[in-house]
């Protein structure tokens, strides 16, 4: 895979969602998004806003932070720095 985003986006794997909870197993249609995950790539930022984030960085992001795209049979967030909400560290 080769993809990298412009200016302040970030590309992320998002984290896999919890499969059992208390010995229950969820199937995958009630399983929740997971709100947190791996950036895999990052921009540059752009003149007003630096760019914080960088590859490797685990982060916490909105329910409905950015946009899915799908790679090579995997499943990808692409988003703006400004809708990771922290860095986990």
């Amino acid at each position: 895979m080769n993809i990298k985003p412009l200016a302040d986006r970030v590309l992320i794997l998002p984290a896999p969602a919890e499969e059992k909870v208390g010995g229950i197993i969820i199937p995958d249609t009630a399983k929740e998004k997971p709100l947190k995950g791996k950036v895999i790539a990052a921009g540059k930022g752009t003149k007003d806003e630096e760019m914080v984030l960088k590859e490797g960085d685990t982060v916490l992001y909105g329910k409905y932070a950015g946009t899915e795209v799908e790679l090579d049979g995997e499943k990808y967030l692409i988003m703006r720095q400004s809708d990771v909400l922290a860095i986990i560290g």
